[in-house]
């Protein structure tokens, strides 16, 4: 789940990471009087869940309340790479000296928290990644030990901060790894954190993205989960215990497990085709779950045929297939499906199928091979 920047900002300051005085606001005229408020230069910044805001017109400076208000008021509305604006953060505008890269990511293949920053703020990381790898600097965290103030104080130096700024940074590394720990987030980012006009570390923007996995035990977080930001899909198979990915293609899949879903859309493109989804209905899947994950599916209009391929261990077959033909009578379609069913109560599982005239395939191979086929018009 991503956060918008008020909320990552608002966590951070929680542990300490400083952050400009600023509110949010949902009309032109809030914006007037946050500003009225402050009382000095204000930056107008969109609140939406996609990145180069500034380069969209997002993020404005106004210097004074009726700028703010006439700025805001341009703002609001806005279409941001296919996001329309519908907040405002108004934040005290800083004066920048400098601007740093502070974040933290998981290393899946080091298996541990890595934090990294760099003297080279204010940008994409990933462009500095590309450009100037050198650029950025990281520490490996032990999760035994947490993130140590040593190890802090070697990336300020690194990054070629000025020695009097070591201890404010460290207190901002330290914060910014409780921050991550405490939200159970896969990424948190300042860009910049800036070197004020008097000298002081401030963090002016903000990125959090939690695991949802976690959120069963961050009730507050959950909390903050803007279903505006959300495509229909996401949020149905969310709501309905599914995890679901959209993707391009144009072969809907719904799988039980996630090793057998990424299989099934490896083996969709080994035979020409592109899945239109990752969609895992998990274990136990009843004919409910199975037939709103259809529905999800047929929902997108690039769906042009469905893979069906239930391995029943803890899924009973006969279900998914009682789901299937479920779902198919609440959404009608001509879009062509072809089902794999292998395990428990399989034999019930496709002679239900059979009897609606379904194709079904005893291997995943023959599976892919029809769905290709059939999305081609060639079934």
């Amino acid at each position: 789940m991503k956060l918008h920047e008020f909320q990552a900002k608002r966590i951070f300051a929680q542990y300490n990471v400083p952050i400009p005085q600023g509110e949010v606001a949902s009309t032109a005229t809030q914006a007037r009087e946050i500003a009225q408020k402050l009382g000095k230069p204000v930056v107008i910044k969109s609140q939406v869940l996609v990145g180069g805001r500034g380069k969209a017109g997002g993020i404005k400076v106004a210097r004074t309340p009726d700028e703010a208000e006439a700025l805001a008021d341009q703002i609001l509305g806005m279409n941001i790479k296919g996001m329309t604006v519908k907040r405002v953060l108004v934040d005290e505008a800083s004066q920048i000296e400098n601007e740093i890269y502070l974040g933290m990511v998981i290393d899946r293949e080091r298996r541990r928290v890595v934090m990294m920053a760099s003297s080279e703020g204010g940008v994409d990381i990933e462009e500095v990644a590309a450009t100037n790898p050198d650029a950025i600097k990281t520490v490996i965290i032990d999760p035994a030990l947490g993130m140590r103030s040593y190890q802090a104080i070697g990336l300020a130096s690194a990054i070629g901060l000025p020695q009097e700024l070591f201890r404010p940074f460290t207190q901002i590394a330290l914060g910014l790894y409780q921050a991550f720990l405490g939200s159970d987030a896969e990424l948190a980012e300042i860009n910049p954190l800036i070197v004020d006009g008097k000298g002081a570390l401030l963090a002016v923007d903000g990125k959090m993205v939690v695991d949802d996995n976690a959120l069963f035990r961050h009730a507050k977080l959950e909390e903050m989960r803007d279903l505006d930001e959300e495509s229909q899909a996401e949020t149905e198979a969310r709501l309905n215990g599914l995890s679901y990915v959209d993707l391009d293609g144009e072969i809907g899949c719904m799988v039980n497990g996630a090793g057998l879903a990424m299989a099934t859309m490896d083996i969709v493109k080994h035979f020409g085709g592109e899945p239109a989804n990752f969609l895992d209905i998990g274990g136990g899947a009843r004919a409910d779950k199975v037939a709103a994950a259809l529905r999800i599916i047929l929902a997108d209009p690039n769906v042009k045929a469905v893979l069906f391929n239930i391995f029943g261990g803890i899924t009973r077959c006969d279900e998914v297939a009682r789901g299937i033909l479920e779902a198919l009578a609440q959404v009608p379609t001509n879009v062509p499906m072809v089902a794999r069913l292998v395990g428990t109560n399989e034999e019930e599982g496709r002679a239900i199928l059979a009897e609606a005239n379904m194709p079904t395939a005893q291997t995943l191979a023959e599976a892919a091979q029809k769905a290709v086929a059939a999305a081609r018009g060639e079934l």
